[in-house]
């Protein structure tokens, strides 16, 4: 008998090529005014963020306010933006967040706190952190487009917020923070750097493989894995050699959609747990960071799930049922790291320039709501045993 589950995907997705096109006739049913939050300076020097808003104002839609973000979005970028625009607020306004993870992540922010009634700052509002506060009202309506493949925040109920003094790195979660519309136009990632493909493409790859054997994987989630994990290991190597291949830019981009599904139903694991620590106390991207983690939690879970890496050693690899589930989960993690030292993320502490004295603070701080998703209970001790075998 199936144990019962919980599914909560985005309202409506549109995915495609040249999709972005379609912007102004599916923003419309949402409202009048739009906040617009950036995360790609790229495409505005391409025009294509200017082309997005003559879209919108065609459509009769009117920009309240553009919002651009470089950097993983701080406590301070989040409070800022809503003390600013909270008094301006309209009915029927509403967020477009186009970018990488940290511009969706502040567009989920911002249309999370802009209507709420108690001015707090979003610290409070932030899980195992501030003070427990809970959304009364509804969100603003929000439309996320992707230009990167990686995080898959387009379709997760929550917005990752950072701090570096005190250093933390924690979520606003609800499931009302779903997006209403995730649209993912695969051109839009075609003027990624190479290091940004790679890193964004491994952040998506650690996320299908931790929620494949969380405690919280469900058959939908493994189902939709199953799908992403071949698209991923089939495009990423791909645009090593040819960046523009529109059609691998397309698999990842769908890869990472299915991950950030798949993680906002069943939870991610150990890599996730260490990337913010990473994060914060070392200022190391989150794409790198889960990199840097993924062969280690692929190990470090073998010894509980290698039935669970051993399915999935026969779905990429192809290995014939008699081989053992022990040397087809160790063909997988070997197949993982090949493709790391492709890709050429990093794979050591050291590579990141992050020594030894740092470990004791970096376990400490990977305890968190990724972690308690993973298959194997680590003590603060074991975490600091893992990190040290990377150094």
């Amino acid at each position: 008998m199936l144990k019962p589950y919980n599914l909560i995907f985005p309202h409506k997705i549109i995915f495609g090529v040249g999709s972005r096109r379609e912007i102004g006739i599916l923003a419309k049913p949402f409202g009048d005014r739009a906040i617009l939050i950036i995360g790609s300076r790229t495409l505005e020097k391409l025009g294509m963020i200017r082309q997005l808003i003559t879209d919108l104002e065609t459509s009769g839609i009117s920009i309240l306010s553009t919002e651009t973000i470089s950097h993983e979005p701080e406590t301070i970028d989040v409070d800022r933006l809503i003390d600013r625009l909270r008094n301006l607020l309209l009915p029927h306004d509403f967020v477009v967040a186009i970018g990488g993870g940290a511009a969706l992540d502040l567009g989920k922010a911002s249309a999370a706190l802009l209507p709420q009634t108690h001015h707090a700052p979003v610290q409070d509002y932030l899980e195992g952190i501030g003070r427990g506060l809970k959304l009364e009202s509804d969100p603003l309506p929000l439309l996320a487009i992707p230009t990167t493949a990686g995080t898959g925040a387009e379709a997760t109920k929550n917005a990752v917020i950072s701090s570096y003094h005190p250093p933390f790195k924690k979520s606003l979660r609800d499931d009302r923070m779903m997006p209403r519309l995730a649209l993912i136009d695969p051109e839009l990632s075609l003027h990624c750097s190479p290091k940004a493909t790679a890193e964004s493409g491994m952040d998506a790859l650690t996320q299908l493989f931790e929620s494949y054997v969380s405690r919280r994987h469900q058959p939908v989630t493994d189902a939709l894995i199953e799908q992403g994990l071949p698209l991923a290991f089939e495009a990423l190597p791909k645009l090593v050699r040819q960046p523009n291949d529109l059609e691998s830019r397309s698999k990842i981009a769908h890869a990472a959609l299915l991950s950030g599904m798949a993680l906002a139903n069943a939870g991610l694991g150990m890599a996730h747990g260490i990337a913010p620590s990473l994060g914060v106390h070392c200022r190391i991207p989150h794409g790198a960071a889960c990199a840097l983690m993924l062969p280690s939690t692929l190990r470090t879970n073998a010894e509980v799930c290698s039935d669970r890496y051993a399915r999935l050693a026969r779905l990429l690899l192809r290995i014939d049922s008699t081989v053992s589930n022990d040397i087809a989960t160790e063909k997988l993690i070997n197949k993982v790291e090949e493709l790391c030292g492709l890709l050429g993320v990093p794979r050591r502490l050291s590579d990141l320039n992050i020594a030894s004295s740092m470990i004791p603070d970096l376990a400490r701080d990977s305890k968190g709501t990724s972690m308690s998703g993973n298959p194997k209970e680590l003590s603060t001790e074991e975490i600091a045993s893992v990190l040290r075998n990377i150094l």
